[in-house]
């Protein structure tokens, strides 16, 4: 058995999309990047809904779903859109919502929000 397992290395940048690592799944920072790789344009339910899509695809690569996910770090480009995206938020997080951390920075991309997750799974 190996110590790690990783799932949908980006051809690129040194990262992969989701690892294994017995008991936990890490997901990388996901961003709004639609099916065509091109940025999600408009305001932030849209981008943070794109997001959580992307990061349920990540997780699912690995075996894991949302409701598996237990704490989530969150980066938002401007502390106005907070309202807005945990009111997206609670909407894929119902039940049981993970632990989470929120941060207002610049991203590396020009999105408003980005979001990267812990899962149980044993």
């Amino acid at each position: 058995m190996t110590r790690k397992q990783a799932f949908a290395p980006h051809p690129t940048v040194p990262l992969s999309a989701a690892v294994r690592a017995g008991n936990f799944v890490f997901a990388s920072g996901q961003v709004p990047f639609g099916p065509d790789g091109k940025l999600v344009e408009g305001g932030i339910e849209i981008q943070t809904r794109q997001v959580l899509d992307n990061l349920a695809a990540a997780l699912e690569l690995a075996g894991v779903a949302l409701e598996d996910v237990v704490k989530t770090t969150i980066w938002l480009t401007d502390a106005a859109d907070f309202a807005e995206f945990n009111s997206v938020y609670a909407t894929y997080f119902k039940t049981s919502p993970p632990a989470r951390s929120c941060v207002v920075s610049a991203l590396v991309v020009p999105a408003k929000v980005e979001i990267e997750a812990v899962a149980f799974c044993p």
